[in-house]
């Protein structure tokens, strides 16, 4: 009687979690705080359909670019400077203006909602759905075209292949790339050797004299707000940023705060790549930013020294964390 009672029980009883992916989240992360939509859960096939998709150029207009042509993971996911630092910009995305700016990066996206420097997409999902290189006529045709895509996309949605699901798809692999595990997440875990002293006196810098956790906050050193720091305001048709989106007139010359989780690896820096390294970051923020009219009032002289500043700059480059090796790994894509 009990062998068929647990037989039953084996039977018919349904887990909870069953079917879902279990996500694994990097020292310094924080799992209380990711951002998943109810209509896009994660599952370990849509993950992998995503990851081939966002390698895949076919998709794009002429075929020539990928998601990973622009999200370099050897450059901290950001575009990679190959024959000069400007070649880290693109065109701007839904303004009118004809400015540029640097390719934001897209690790730890997991905690984010909006999405650019603007908060333009009001997610991943959104994002991937409304990429200037490419149209939905594009997709369908190009990505359908592939056998193995069409098989595994009504594997993983139950339909025929459609731009929603490769957004989706993709949405759901941008997910997963996260770093942490950087020699500031175990110093903060008890190992006291993992920073440097430079580096710990750069940490009380950071928090303290320096203000930058004011706006570069919490476990992953962002408020996922918009600031103007007067970056390019100077010119005769600057780049407005936020205020493209929302046209209210505080949002002038407003920009995301980037994540500083492994800023070290991603240079050239602002939202228009016009600071080259990290030095030259910190020099801007000791000065009080550039004067504008928007400018926002977190934006105050420092008074850091020269040897302050080198310690807060070698505690940045402490930010630089792990990410998944299978993640960040190229995935064999279907002929």
């Amino acid at each position: 009687m009990n062998a068929l009672l647990v037989l039953l029980v084996m039977l018919f009883a349904t887990p909870v979690d069953a079917g879902e992916f279990k996500l694994t989240l990097p020292l310094g992360l924080d799992d209380q705080a990711t951002r998943i939509p109810a209509d896009n859960p994660l599952t370990q096939e849509k993950i992998a359909l995503g990851k081939q998709f966002f390698w895949d150029s076919r998709w794009s207009r002429d075929g020539s670019l990928a998601c990973v042509s622009c999200h370099d993971p050897d450059h901290g996911w950001s575009a990679k400077p190959d024959r000069g630092w400007k070649d880290a910009r693109r065109p701007v995305i839904g303004t009118p203006q004809k400015t540029t700016r640097q390719v934001p990066t897209i690790i730890n996206r997991l905690f984010s909602d909006r999405q650019l420097w603007t908060g333009l997409r009001e997610s991943l999902e959104d994002h991937a759905r409304n990429d200037s290189h490419t149209s939905d006529e594009t997709v369908v045709k190009k990505l359908g075209a592939v056998p193995a895509y069409q098989r595994d996309f009504r594997v993983v949605f139950g339909t025929e292949l459609n731009p929603d699901g490769v957004a989706k798809a993709i949405a759901a692999y941008v997910r997963t790339i996260l770093s942490g595990n950087s020699p500031y997440d175990r110093f903060r875990a008890g190992e006291q050797n993992a920073l440097s002293p430079a580096a710990r006196q750069g940490l009380a810098l950071f928090e303290r004299k320096a203000r930058c956790a004011v706006c570069h906050a919490g476990f992953n050193f962002t408020d996922e707000r918009y600031h103007n720091l007067g970056v390019g305001m100077e010119k005769e048709s600057p780049d407005l940023g936020r205020y493209s989106v929302t046209k209210n007139e505080s949002d002038k010359g407003g920009f995301k705060t980037p994540t500083l989780r492994d800023v070290a690896k991603r240079g050239p820096y602002m939202h228009d790549g016009s600071l080259r390294t990290l030095k030259e970051v910190v020099a801007f923020h000791n000065k009080g930013g550039q004067k504008d009219s928007w400018l926002s009032p977190e934006m105050r002289p420092l008074g850091l020294t020269s040897h302050e500043q080198s310690d807060l700059v070698e505690f940045l480059e402490a930010l630089s964390g792990q990410v998944d090796q299978e993640v960040a790994t190229r995935p064999q894509l279907p002929k």
